[in-house]
C-alpha cells in the first residue's frame, strides 16, 4: 500500500533502499531531508569521480537528468534510477549538436563542454569540466582559443583565471536561471545588513556579483572554504540547497542565503516521489550506447586531468 505524502518518512526511504540494495546519491542542491538519507552527496565533479568506485549495482541518483546520465555513461552495467523522468536543467538544454558543430567549423577549435549539458553535445566535446575544475581543465589544453558552453557565466570566470581566449557558445542565451539573475543590489542589501559577513559566490553568477564576493568557487570548494575563514557568518550566492549542508558541516557558523535562488528542477525530487521510484524502480535511466561511448571518453578526460593535477599538488 502508497504511504501518503504525509506518511512518507526519510527512515522509510532508507529502509526501503536498504532493503532492495540500493545505494543512494543526492546533489547537493536537495532538499534537506533527501541530503540526510544520501549514502553519498556532493556537487558534480565529486558524484561522477565517485559512482565509478563503488561496488553497489544498483543507485537511486536524486538531482537532475543529466547528472543521472553522466552516472550511466560511466557505470553502463549499474540500474540507476531517479524519482521523476523530468527533472531536467534548462542550462543543459540550451546548447544542441548542431550549435557545436556550428562553432566547431568557424573556430577550429578544442571545445570543452560543461557537465551541465546534454549527453549528445558531451559526445562532440574534447573534454568534459564542472564548476570545480573548468579552470585546470583548460589550463590543460594546449590551445589560446577554446570553445566553452554552455555557461556564459563560466565561461568568462574561466576566461579570467586562464587569460585564453574562451568563446561561449551558445552565447548570451546560456546560463543557469538560478544564478544569472541575481540583482547586484541584494547582495549589497545583504553585505549592509551582515557587513561581518564573507561572501561565497558560485562561478555560474555574472562577473559584477562574482567581484563582490570574498570566495568564488563550485559548492565542494564552498565545503571548504569556511574552514580556512576567520569569518562566523557567510552569505552564500548559489542554490538554496546548500545551506543545509554548510550548516551540517559548520553547526557553529551562521550561513545565510540569497532570496529566490531556488532550482525547481532540483526540488521535483521529494518524500513521497523518491519512496515511489524504489517501490516500482520503473523510472529507469537509459543513454543510447554509441552516445555513451563518445561522450564516455570526454568524461573520462576530464577525470584524468584533474587527477593529475591533484597528484601534481
Amino acid at each position: 500500500m502508497l504511504k501518503s505524502a504525509v506518511s512518507v518518512r526519510p527512515e522509510d526511504i532508507r529502509k526501503l533502499a536498504d532493503e532492495k540494495g540500493y545505494v543512494i546519491v543526492a546533489h547537493n542542491y536537495q532538499i534537506p531531508e533527501l541530503q540526510e538519507i544520501a549514502d553519498y552527496l556532493g556537487d558534480s565533479l565529486q558524484l561522477a569521480r565517485m559512482v565509478t568506485k563503488i561496488d553497489a549495482k544498483k543507485i537511486l541518483f536524486l538531482g537532475v537528468d543529466f547528472m543521472a546520465e553522466v552516472m550511466k555513461v560511466l557505470n553502463p552495467e549499474k540500474k540507476i534510477i531517479v524519482p521523476v523522468r523530468h527533472s531536467t536543467c534548462p542550462m543543459a538544454n540550451s546548447l544542441t549538436v548542431e550549435d557545436v558543430i556550428k562553432f566547431k567549423e568557424k573556430y577550429n577549435a578544442p571545445f570543452v563542454v560543461y557537465v551541465n549539458s546534454r549527453t549528445e553535445v558531451k559526445a562532440y566535446a574534447d573534454v568534459v569540466c564542472t564548476s570545480a575544475n573548468a579552470v585546470d581543465v583548460v589550463k590543460a589544453i594546449d590551445s589560446d582559443t577554446i570553445l566553452f558552453g554552455p555557461d556564459k557565466n563560466l565561461a568568462s570566470y574561466v576566461a579570467e583565471k586562464t587569460g585564453k581566449n574562451i568563446i561561449p557558445i551558445p552565447g548570451e542565451t546560456g546560463y543557469c536561471y538560478v544564478h544569472n539573475y541575481i540583482k547586484e543590489e541584494e547582495i549589497k542589501k545583504l553585505i549592509v545588513q551582515h557587513p561581518d559577513a564573507e561572501i561565497m559566490a558560485h562561478p555560474e553568477v555574472p562577473k559584477n556579483i562574482r567581484d563582490l564576493a570574498h570566495f568564488v568557487g563550485s559548492t565542494s570548494q564552498m565545503e571548504k572554504y569556511p574552514a580556512k575563514s576567520q569569518a562566523t557568518k557567510f552569505i552564500v550566492v548559489t542554490e538554496i540547497g546548500m545551506i543545509a549542508k554548510l550548516k551540517k558541516l559548520y553547526p557553529e557558523r551562521e550561513f545565510i542565503p540569497v532570496t529566490g535562488m531556488v532550482c525547481y528542477n532540483m526540488k521535483k525530487n521529494n518524500l513521497k516521489n523518491t519512496y515511489l521510484s524504489l517501490l516500482e524502480e520503473s523510472v529507469e535511466v537509459l543513454v543510447d550506447e554509441e552516445i555513451a561511448k563518445k561522450a564516455k571518453i570526454a568524461i573520462e578526460r576530464m577525470l584524468e586531468i584533474t587527477e593529475s593535477k591533484e597528484v601534481k599538488r
